[in-house]
């Protein structure tokens, strides 16, 4: 299912809406494109999703995952079929390589003879794949880097069989990471050769994506995100995931007081997250000396909420960070939404912007 480019791994209707299907949630984004207001955010709808259904960007349960589908459009009251998603974590591998410069046409074929070389699956017959052209190698004026992305086609399937079975159509399949990238190129101006860090913490998945001149150049997904908080806040307190995740985000007991004692400490708990991306980013340091310092470090997801989190990676890494604004430059339809709901879904709104972004004909 994947295509000729790694940002229009289909083609498919101009009328589509973005469904972020999370390991605990599943989010609607119907975004629309006037000729006078530009952007248009028209719809957002979310809805839990019972824990096991999605297990490290897997489609476990595919009978429940369609019925919670169905749920979500039917409370959404939306009526478009077709449908833009995406992959993360272990289910998609994504990496970068170099090849010899050639025309696109001739890079396709020798990438398809020699993909199974720099990916690691035993049958490429069982993988689709893609690739995005990251230009002339820095090394070698001959040689271009590219980054190839590929998944086994049963995980795919997963995904778009659940949403056929709801009575939709996937037009196109998208990666968590370049969703993130296609929501900072509508709403973020940046400079030649500035770089840029985008990071999504999920529920169960980290996604990071490393921006220059608006193009991926770095990727990593690892499976620690915020269920880790959860179930860390759980344990200590002797607390239901249900009750820490509300005092995680809230930081609150159950009759709305504050927890002090979590309040104090909520930031050590996301300390484990915090250093595996330290990590990731120290590592693309080293291995990417010639492509200037970071500008910024955009962060997004649920555990973004968290008191004092984007100081302490700013901190860390010595970057500017800020907290991730996907409705930057999209106007709002005020008959159906408040500007003060936006403020409060922005952290988690991210990945679905930039699905329902996307639109037939990208390059």
């Amino acid at each position: 299912m994947f295509s000729s480019s790694m940002k229009d791994l289909f083609s498919g209707s101009k009328q589509v809406v973005g469904l972020d299907i999370g390991s605990s949630s599943l989010k609607l984004v119907d975004i629309l494109k006037t000729p006078n207001k530009g952007y248009l955010l028209n719809h957002f709808s979310q809805i839990p999703l019972p824990r096991g259904v999605i297990v490290d960007g897997v489609v476990v349960e595919q009978e429940q995952l369609t019925e919670s589908i169905k749920e979500l459009f039917k409370h959404a009251k939306c009526k478009s079929k077709m449908i833009v998603t995406s992959l993360s974590g272990h289910s998609v591998v994504i990496k970068k390589a170099t090849f010899p410069r050639v025309d696109e046409g001739e890079l396709r074929d020798i990438i398809s003879d020699e993909a199974g070389k720099y990916l690691p699956f035993d049958n490429m017959d069982e993988v689709n794949f893609d690739f995005q052209d990251l230009g002339e190698n820095e090394f070698n004026p001959n040689q271009l880097d590219v980054l190839l992305v590929a998944a086994k086609k049963n995980i795919i399937a997963g995904y778009t069989e659940a949403v056929k079975n709801a009575g939709l159509s996937v037009v196109i399949m998208d990666v968590d990471s370049f969703a993130l990238e296609t929501m900072y190129e509508e709403n973020y101006d940046f400079e030649d050769d500035d770089v840029d860090v985008l990071i999504n913490i999920g529920a169960s998945i980290t996604n990071i994506n490393v921006v220059r001149d608006g193009i991926s150049i770095f990727t990593r997904d690892f499976a620690l995100a915020g269920n880790a908080i959860t179930e860390a806040i759980g344990e200590k307190l002797g607390l239901t995931f249900e009750e820490a995740e509300q005092i995680k985000i809230n930081e609150t007991d159950g009759n709305g007081q504050a927890e002090s004692e979590i309040k104090d400490s909520i930031l050590t708990y996301a300390d484990p997250i915090c250093s595996e991306i330290e990590r990731s980013i120290d590592y693309f340091r080293s291995t990417n000396l010639r492509m200037g310092e970071i500008k910024h470090l955009l962060l997004s997801g649920g555990s973004t909420k968290i008191h004092g989190i984007a100081a302490d990676l700013s901190q860390r890494l010595n970057i500017e960070t800020e907290i991730i604004n996907p409705f930057k430059k999209i106007n709002l339809n005020r008959k159906v939404l408040e500007p003060e709901y936006l403020e409060s879904i922005a952290p988690i709104a991210t990945v679905g912007v930039g699905l329902a972004l996307r639109r037939k004909g990208d390059k």
